[in-house]
């Protein structure tokens, strides 16, 4: 059963939301996803018809008339000229009991597109859960660096106004405050920035839950151990498994082989039909009469007068505008269809993992280089920073030196949530949990 999180009660209560619980929420409230889940529902309709239609035809007729004027008297079949009430009921029933196969390749045909509605709308909620994923990273994203850009400029206030002090004493010159000001002042440019890119990726993430934009709206962390840099899975691997498990792969293997039953069922049109039909008739005239020319009671006459039949009938389809002829052709176009997209759609997957594979290895090569360059400009930072508080060092040595550091750790939190992306698209090729 799928959890729901309304927007409002996080709101209220401010606590961050789960992966689990934004991708939950959207599978909810996504339109796209309740289009899916609408048109597995009508599949599941036309399957349980292909059933039904296996099923014999019962009807049955009431006829009540009043008669005015010349007319055909029912009991002596002669013609009358009086007015007289008659009646007629009528049950009667039929089944079919060959057509060419085309009722049974017409369910089963059914029956694969219902299954692969179902795959279809879980390709939905997946491709939903993976734009979810990634407003969600962008969250944590914008997060840490709106953080970074707060703690640089924090950085820099401090030297700014130490270096107000100085100036005032005459003890430095005053390009070294400037150049500290200008450096404060695109601090602040990028926490505004950041913020943007935070409050965007918010809205974002708001829209594919399909819930009110809310500018407080918070998300767990990610643990340290969702990080994982030895990812073990090859191209191949992955490949493989995903021809098992993918929902998209599954869906267009289905529709294949609906369309295949869908090629017998049409074939079946090209053969006789055999029913089997049988009945039960009894009439009712007021002008009823027996032999002695007393009126006959209306349950005798419907006890008496009634009769049954049963019979066999075949229908053979001679000329019929090639009307079938074409059908079999449309169903043929459509099974080649179908086989055409189902391989493309194995060629497209397989592309795909080795292009993210190729990311991922790359992202995660990127954020090992970054995270040594942080270490080694943190260093730097740190020796020019005690240069430039002893003197020693010029302002434009320290800006150079805290560029390169701050420049570093943004680059760091880039990539690193863009490998945690990468991993996390491989794993849904696998069907792993993605929380």
């Amino acid at each position: 059963m799928m959890m729901y999180m309304d927007g409002r009660s996080q709101t209220i209560t401010g606590r961050p939301l789960s992966l689990q619980e934004c991708v939950q929420t959207a599978w909810s409230n996504n339109l796209d996803v309740k289009q899916s889940d609408f048109n597995m529902e009508r599949a599941g309709v036309t399957l349980r018809q292909s059933k039904a239609n296996l099923l014999p035809n019962v009807g049955a007729d009431i006829d009540h008339q009043l008669n005015q004027g010349r007319s055909i008297d029912l009991n002596t079949n002669d013609y009358v000229t009086q007015n007289y009430t008659s009646g007629s009921y009528q049950v009667s029933a039929n089944v079919t009991l060959f057509n060419g196969l085309r009722l049974m390749n017409t369910l089963k045909s059914n029956q694969y597109a219902y299954e692969a509605s179902k795959m279809e709308w879980q390709t939905s909620k997946d491709q939903l859960m993976l734009n979810v994923i990634l407003a969600y990273l962008q969250i944590l994203t914008s997060t840490d660096l709106l953080q970074q850009s707060q703690k640089t400029a924090e950085v820099a206030q401090k030297q700014v106004e130490r270096l107000e002090l100085m100036n005032q004493e005459g003890a430095i010159k005053p390009s070294d405050l400037t150049d500290l000001k200008g450096l404060l002042a695109d601090n602040k440019v990028s926490i505004i920035t950041n913020q943007n890119a935070l409050d965007g990726a918010r809205l974002s993430l708001a829209q594919l839950m399909n819930e009110a934009f809310n500018k407080d709206l918070q998300v767990e962390r990610l643990r340290a151990d969702q990080v994982e840099l030895n990812y073990a899975s090859t191209p191949d691997s992955i490949f493989t498994i995903a021809l098992q498990q993918l929902a998209i792969i599954k869906a267009a293997d289905l529709r294949t082989k609906s369309a295949e039953k869908a090629v017998r069922a049409a074939r079946g049109n090209l053969l006789p039909t055999i029913g089997l039909g049988a009945g039960f008739y009894t009439p009712y005239s007021s002008t009823a009469r027996d032999a002695s020319q007393n009126k006959i009671d209306y349950y005798d006459q419907l006890s008496n007068y009634y009769r049954t039949y049963e019979g066999i009938s075949i229908s053979i389809p001679i000329f019929n505008n090639l009307r079938f002829r074409n059908q079999i052709t449309l169903a043929k176009i459509d099974l080649k269809s179908a086989e055409f997209t189902a391989k493309t759609k194995q060629i497209q997957l397989k592309q795909n993992i080795e292009q993210d594979y190729f990311n991922m290895t790359a992202a995660k090569n990127k954020y090992q280089a970054l995270v040594e360059q942080v270490a080694a400009y943190a260093e730097s930072f740190r020796a020019a920073e005690v240069r430039f508080n002893n003197g020693a060092a010029t302002s434009v040595d320290y800006l150079i030196a805290k560029n390169n550091y701050d420049r570093a750790n943004v680059n760091l939190i880039i990539a690193r949530y863009d490998y945690v992306l990468r991993t996390k698209i491989l794993d849904y090729y696998q069907a792993k949990p993605l929380w």
